[in-house]
């Protein structure tokens, strides 16, 4: 664990070198909530955009509740792992409900305990928010606290009940929800993966690892699944493709596209090749061979910037619209 002295060197690093990120100039737990959702699976520099997306667009839970899960899904167009979307909504709508019906009387919950009984939110966020947005002194874990704990205690492959632990023993109690994110932010920006700047660090003395911080912790290793598809597209006579609406559960669940095919489908007398889009989606590396309508079809055909479309999609799309197009030219 940390000591006082570390406890103390940190906040003071932090409270003089932390980013300044918008969702770190409110106290509105919900805006909290929705940055320690988008930031789960992605980068900062893109969640900067989607937060401020999502909160101008869902500014209460209320809004959010009120809205289509088609909505809350075009709004978070673009961030990725939709799921969490979904689970987002669900999560605003139970929150909106009476207690008598299992709800929070529409005020996000501040413990963790409850904040866990939500839908999508998992030990990690639970934490964050019950620490950052009400102050509960309760430790979080992340990546970047792993890294910092592994290398502080140079342990090559820590449980995460052993990170844990250490989380929870290192914690400062006064300003808990400042101390995780100052963790946070140490293995953000100076404790990293990779070019660790030890020099730079405030809790240096008492590393363990610091001789040799790329050996903790040891890298995971990541299985890709190649995933071969034939995006079959057909167009209407305005060049609106036609489109539809995926299960929520499942491959891009929710969201608006062509129909896929497994493997690769040739073309033919009714099909024109337009080409091949690759794309990486979560631990599946995307192979997908387009094929255009040579022919407009009955409509109605769908405006793409209406509906929730994937990045994935987006780029079949638009391969399509371009062959369509010179194909009828």
């Amino acid at each position: 664990m940390l000591n006082h002295d570390d406890q103390r060197a940190l906040l003071v690093w932090y409270d003089e070198h932390q980013r300044a990120l918008p969702w770190r100039q409110t106290n509105d737990p919900w805006a909290i909530l929705l940055s320690e959702i988008l930031l789960q699976q992605t980068q900062v520099s893109r969640g900067l955009v989607y937060w401020q997306r999502m909160v101008d667009t869902f500014p209460t839970v209320a809004s959010m509740a009120d809205a289509s899960v088609d909505a809350v899904l075009k709004a978070w167009e673009g961030a990725g792992y939709y799921s969490r979307a979904r689970r987002l909504h669900a999560l605003s709508r139970q929150v909106m409900l009476p207690t008598s019906e299992g709800g929070f009387d529409g005020r996000l919950p501040s413990t963790h305990d409850a904040l866990l009984s939500l839908p999508g939110i998992g030990p990690y966020t639970a934490a964050a928010v019950a620490s950052i947005a009400f102050g509960q002194p309760v430790a979080c874990v992340d990546g970047n606290i792993r890294r910092v704990m592994a290398r502080q205690t140079a342990q090559s492959n820590p449980s995460p009940k052993v990170v844990q632990a250490w989380a929870d023993a290192s914690l400062e109690t006064n300003r808990p929800g400042d101390w995780n994110q100052a963790l946070m932010e140490l293995g953000a920006t100076v404790c990293t993966p990779k070019r660790v700047a030890c020099a730079s660090c405030p809790i240096a003395t008492s590393c363990q690892g610091r001789s040799t911080p790329e050996r903790y912790p040891l890298p995971k290793q990541q299985r890709t699944t190649s995933v071969v598809l034939t995006a079959i597209v057909d167009h209407d006579e305005q060049g609106r493709p036609l489109l539809i609406q995926r299960p929520a559960s499942g491959l891009l669940g929710g969201l608006w596209g062509p129909v896929f095919e497994d493997g690769r489908q040739g073309e033919g007398k009714a099909y024109a090749d337009a080409g091949t889009v690759k794309h990486q989606l979560s631990h599946r590396a995307m192979t997908v061979h387009v094929l255009v309508g040579r022919t407009p079809v009955l409509g109605p055909g769908v405006e793409p910037s209406l509906v929730a479309c994937s990045t994935l999609d987006e780029k079949i799309l638009a391969m399509a619209s371009q062959r369509f197009k010179k194909h009828r030219s």
